[in-house]
C-alpha cells in the first residue's frame, strides 16, 4: 500500500504542494483544522487516517521513544532545504510501504 503523508503545522506548505503535483496523497495540519493542536492529537489524527507524519518538530521523536503507536514518522531539521526535503519524501514514497513505516522513524 502506498504511503499517505500528514504534515504537521511546522512544515512549509510548498512541500505539500510539490508532492501533490507528483501524485502523493498528503494532508496538512492546516487542511485538517489542526493548527495549535497538541502533538498527541496530530498523532491520533494520522493514525486514524493511516498516514505517516512528516515533521520538523522533535516532539514527535520523543513520542516515538515513549512507545506511542504510529504509522510512521519522518523527521528533518528545519534548516534542511525544501528541495532536499521533497526529494527525500519522494524517495520514501517510492521505496517504502505503509506497512514498513508502521512504528518506524526515518530521518531526512
Amino acid at each position: 500500500m502506498a504511503i499517505k503523508f500528514y504534515c504537521d503545522e511546522h512544515v512549509d506548505l510548498a512541500i505539500a504542494s510539490a508532492l501533490r503535483k507528483r501524485g502523493v496523497d498528503i494532508l496538512t495540519a492546516q487542511e485538517a483544522g489542526m493548527l495549535g493542536a497538541a502533538d498527541e492529537m496530530h498523532l491520533q489524527l494520522a493514525v486514524s487516517q493511516n498516514r505517516v507524519i512528516f515533521t520538523q518538530d522533535t516532539d514527535f521523536l520523543r513520542l516515538h521513544k515513549s512507545g506511542a503507536a504510529h504509522h510512521g514518522v519522518i523527521y528533518t531539521h528545519r534548516s534542511t532545504p525544501i528541495g532536499k526535503v521533497i526529494q527525500g519524501l519522494l524517495l520514501i514514497f517510492q521505496v517504502l510501504t505503509q506497512e514498513e513505516m508502521k512504528n518506524h522513524v526515518e530521518y531526512l
